[in-house]
């Protein structure tokens, strides 16, 4: 694999409109955290088009996403890699090193309102650094307005988790909404209490935010699919594989798909 700089936030690129909105979204990520921004393609080595053409094309859509982010101002080093492998393969190779890596919800392939790219389902459990699923209508980052809501359980990760939700509140000035989800009454007044002192800690970290917690009977798709309040990014972490994939299986997707929010997936390394 070609040089990707360390620490860097890497963005699949494929030439679609999500992969140029998920180039968007992580401007800032990267501006606040000081690295590079990495645009990657990959070229599938089975495709139809010949090498030269594939090449172009590549170089066509990271030239126009270059531009694209270039064209904003902002404090950000851009850099460009094409890879001649799967882009699950890319980007996985990638996340190694990476600070983060952000793809598009929907790529070239996959029209269908709802449905995530196979690829970012793929990267979301496979990928060796968090990762950030941005969606077509992620149009609201910076209105105060649209929540992030971050889902919090007993899991040892949840310190992780919490800390890049506050992250992610104080770079957008977004409310946070602490949510954990219960299947039965049964010790809900206890772990509602138990979620408010873990989050006393944060809030003291934080002042500037405004985080509430919310005790949820059923799932965070269910919460999502029921709420009023929009919601900008959705926060979890990645220790619960099966909770993990059914938010990138076709019912999460079509949730988040309707919530019109982003998801950001923490991993415990190189945060």
């Amino acid at each position: 694999m070609a040089f990707v700089t360390p620490r860097s936030i890497v963005v699949g690129i494929d030439g679609s409109k999500a992969a140029l909105r998920a180039a968007h979204w992580a401007v800032d990520e990267a501006e606040k955290a000081d690295v590079r921004l990495c645009l990657l393609y990959a070229i599938e080595q089975d495709e139809a088009a010949g090498v030269a053409d594939r090449l172009a094309i590549a170089e066509s859509a990271l030239r126009r996403v270059s531009g694209a982010i270039e064209a904003l101002n902002r404090r950000v080093k851009i850099e460009t890699e094409i890879e001649h492998e799967p882009p699950v393969n890319a980007l996985v190779r990638a996340s190694a090193s990476a600070a983060m890596v952000c793809v598009g919800a929907v790529g070239l392939q996959h029209f269908r309102a709802g449905r995530t790219s196979s690829t970012a389902s793929a990267l979301a459990m496979s990928a060796h650094c968090p990762v950030a699923i941005i969606r077509d209508r992620d149009v609201h980052r910076r209105q105060p307005a649209h929540d992030v809501v971050v889902e919090i359980d007993c899991a040892p990760d949840n310190g992780l988790v919490l800390g890049a939700a506050m992250e992610e509140a104080l770079l957008r000035d977004a409310p946070i909404q602490a949510v954990m989800c219960r299947h039965a009454d049964n010790g809900d007044r206890r772990a509602l209490a138990d979620l408010d002192r873990r989050l006393a800690r944060w809030k003291r970290h934080y002042p500037q935010l405004r985080v509430e917690s919310v005790g949820v009977h059923g799932t965070l798709m269910e919460y999502l699919a029921r709420r009023q309040r929009p919601v900008q990014l959705v926060i979890v972490g990645s220790h619960d594989r099966q909770h993990l994939g059914e938010l990138v299986g076709p019912a999460g997707n079509a949730v988040l798909h309707d919530a019109g929010c982003s998801l950001l997936i923490v991993n415990r390394q190189h945060l």
